[in-house]
């Protein structure tokens, strides 16, 4: 007998995220301190984490298409 398991999450530290998001990690404080963008996050003690599958939605709900005004 099989049994599925669900893919492991990868936590991303601050600065991980940051890189994936081409920011500074301290936008990503700013960010949740000022509730500007709708992006999950962990808190486990006093680090914080993102996940990975989190980051990449974030991404593609921010995404533009071509001929599209982003004004």
């Amino acid at each position: 007998m099989t049994t599925a398991t669900a893919e492991p999450k990868k936590l991303l530290t601050e600065s991980e995220a940051a890189q994936r998001l081409g920011i500074q990690a301290g936008t990503l404080t700013v960010w949740r301190s000022t509730k500007r963008y709708d992006l999950a996050f962990c808190k486990i003690g006093r680090a914080v984490r993102y996940d990975e599958r989190d980051i990449e939605a974030f991404i593609a709900s921010h995404r533009v298409p071509v001929g599209e005004s982003t004004e």
